[in-house]
């Protein structure tokens, strides 16, 4: 791997093919920590003390002399660093040929593109070289090489992992990402990783949402879906949108043409001067040492005005007032879900025609950093022909463990194995720094039932069916005249003199509790109903004065079987 190679500052390494260079020996963690056991590995535009940051350019490589804020950190958790790890140049591209260093092959067949910018760092995990590893996300470097890899990418909320001492791409839209093969340890890896960096231009103080998603929630799917002319991945996606509604998600179409149109910026706009900014010194002394296409990209970015750039950003402002609102009120979604990768292509065929097939690689992913999104990239499927397909969950700023732990769920539902091997997934586990909501369990005995009129007013507020019991055979239920849509009403007898009544059990975000009781009209009430079990319940009771004249249903031992019975016409 000619050019990664630091002998030049005295620092023995073995090359290993086209992507990962090894630190020898591996570079310790401290005992103890976190992390402890863990080996990672991290994308060669971050810099790790004593060996040069190339960024897959060696006429621009440079010894780090300390390490990356983010690898002191992993080192602290006791994480041993093994290597440094190939990338399309500059961090330019998101098929992973882009390099001198040869193209890095994709885990599953090595026929087809890993994926990049961050293509060394997923191949790594994927092979299972590496416990995890380190990429940077700019356009997508963070998911598209894990979606096409069958492992787990987390692109975060910017500014919540410090980029100090990574060679920038685009800065105001960069992010370090992080590439493991479950959820649960990447989640572990970002609790070490993150923290606000005072003496990183782009850090921020963020408050990570704590609470997961409601039970019942609304994903967003776009309406214009481009698979261009791949069947499989679209017949992937769509048994995705079904893996998610079984998770308890209501899909939502939402209009994509904003966040298309946002995506177009990052290269199609004054924007793109940002990446020639970046390497803008070295870039004008030494541009017959990029590789086509990133030396084309990169030239680009001169031709731009400082009035261009602002207008750009205007553009971009706009837009993101634009889709907003998809985030806000009753009508909201709380989860997008996207395609990682559209399709998948051979290395030659990506070599053959760089610029348009990178381009649809991006197709779901431009706009997550532009918009200021967080985002993570699970396994979904194995195609027919063998090659992997992901899908990508995105929610707003600070939404980065809400993803991770609906994440987790979706990609152990998949039952796909590890990465690129056979070894099944472990055990899922709860993510740290995230507490369940507190509920409150009720008893719904009548039109709240499941399919019945009002059991809306139950699952748009969160609640979650827990299981179907009786009440203790204490209680008489009545039809209560008059009532639109027709209600029941229960009520309490002496020991002995009643009938068990069928009832659901409901668990409700305490939060929304008191809008759902605000609801129930009179006679009826909220009381502590016992169960068959023993145990007691907040449950739906009846004022005794409104029973007068009602019919008494009991012996029917349930709602639902009287209202089935005056179907029948009994």
């Amino acid at each position: 791997m000619a050019g990664l190679s630091p002998a030049a500052a005295g620092v023995p390494v073995r090359a290993e093919q086209a992507w990962l260079v090894r630190c020898e020996p591996p570079i310790a963690g401290a005992p103890g920590g976190p992390l402890s056991g863990l080996s990672f590995a991290v994308k060669d535009n971050i810099d790790v003390a004593g060996y040069p940051t190339s960024a897959a350019c060696p006429a621009f490589a440079y010894t780090a002399t300390t390490h990356a804020a983010v690898v002191q950190r992993l080192l602290d958790a006791g994480a041993t660093l093994v290597g440094k790890t190939n990338l399309d140049q500059f961090a330019c591209g998101l098929n992973g040929t882009r390099s001198p260093h040869g193209a890095v092959p994709n885990a599953l067949d090595a026929a087809y593109v890993s994926g990049g910018s961050s293509s060394g760092s997923a191949y790594v995990v994927a092979t299972e070289q590496v416990d995890f590893a380190l990429g940077t996300d700019t356009a997508g470097s963070g998911r598209v090489p894990a979606g096409l890899n069958n492992i787990v990418g987390v692109k975060p909320t910017k500014g919540l992992i410090s980029a100090r001492g990574v060679v920038p791409a685009a800065q105001s839209a960069d992010c370090v990402s992080i590439f493991a093969r479950t959820v649960d340890l990447a989640a572990r890896v970002l609790q070490v990783a993150q923290g606000h960096d005072a003496e990183d231009p782009y850090g921020r103080q963020l408050t990570l949402a704590s609470e997961p998603l409601p039970a019942s929630f609304r994903f967003g799917v776009p309406d214009v879906l481009e698979f261009f002319g791949d069947a499989a991945a679209e017949a992937a996606f769509a048994e995705a949108v079904v893996r998610l509604q079984a998770l308890g998600g209501t899909p939502v179409s939402i209009h994509y043409a904003p966040l298309a149109q946002a995506a177009a910026l990052l290269y199609e706009s004054a924007l793109v001067a940002e990446r020639y900014a970046a390497v803008r010194s070295f870039f004008d002394a030494h541009a017959d040492q990029v590789v086509e296409p990133v030396r084309s990209i990169l030239a680009s970015g001169r031709g731009y005005s400082a009035a261009d750039l602002c207008d750009a950003q205007t553009r971009l402002r706009a837009l993101g007032q634009q889709v907003a609102p998809m985030w806000q009120g009753a009508e909201a979604i709380d989860v997008l879900l996207v395609p990682t990768a559209p399709t998948h292509y051979t290395i030659a065929a990506m070599q053959a025609d760089p610029v348009v097939l990178n381009r649809n690689l991006g197709a779901y992913t431009n706009f997550v950093n532009l918009l200021d999104y967080a985002a993570i990239a699970v396994p979904s499927s194995l195609r027919a022909d063998g090659l992997p397909f992901g899908i990508t969950l995105i929610g707003p700023s600070g939404s980065d463990l809400q993803l991770a732990e609906l994440g987790q769920r979706y990609h152990h539902a998949t039952g796909l194995p590890q990465a690129a091997g056979s070894t099944p997934l472990p055990a899922p586990q709860p993510i740290a720094g995230l507490q369940a909501p507190a509920t409150v369990r009720v008893a719904v005995v009548g039109a709240h039932l499941s399919g019945m009129p009002l059991n809306g007013q139950l699952t748009e507020r969160g609640a979650t069916l827990e299981r179907a019991t009786e009440t203790a055979p204490d209680y008489q239920l009545y039809a209560l005249p008059g009532t639109v849509p027709p209600k029941p009403g229960l009520l309490r007898v002496a020991p002995g003199q009643g009938a068990r009544i069928a009832v659901e059990v409901w668990r409700m975000p305490a939060a929304h509790y008191g809008s759902f009781v605000a609801l129930i009209p009179q006679p009826l009430g909220i009381g502590t109903l016992s169960l068959a079990d023993g145990s007691s319940v907040q449950g739906f009771i009846c004022e005794p004065l409104a029973l007068a004249g009602a019919r008494d249903i009991s012996h029917f031992g349930g709602w639902r079987a009287y209202i089935a019975s005056l179907k029948a016409g009994n």
